[in-house]
């Protein structure tokens, strides 16, 4: 379940929980990153007319253990944009999402 979402320029940040398979075993993030970066690639390639990587291999991640360090989380992807200097209110800016 995604939870909150930026798509920046150069970088994209996603706030999730990962869904349960039919056996109750969780979805690994790899199987998920893969899921969202092949999909996502796929399709700008096809938007753009080209072909080859969109994202870098690597990605960072951070397992949150509290509501506050979520709430947190939410703030940060929200304000990323405006930091970035894309917008002056998270609210103006088309690729961000939360739930």
């Amino acid at each position: 379940m995604i939870h909150a979402a930026v798509v920046m320029p150069d970088h994209v940040h996603l706030l999730l929980t990962p869904l349960r398979e039919l056996d109750g075993h969780l979805y690994s993030l790899v199987e998920i990153l893969q899921g969202i970066k092949s999909a996502s690639a796929h399709s700008l390639n096809r938007a753009l007319g080209r072909s080859g990587p969109v994202w870098e291999e690597e990605s960072f991640d951070h397992v949150l253990r509290s509501a506050e360090s979520f709430k947190a989380k939410v703030e940060y992807i929200r304000q990323n944009p405006v930091r970035r200097g894309l917008v002056t209110r998270p609210e103006d800016y088309r690729w961000l999402w939360v739930g």
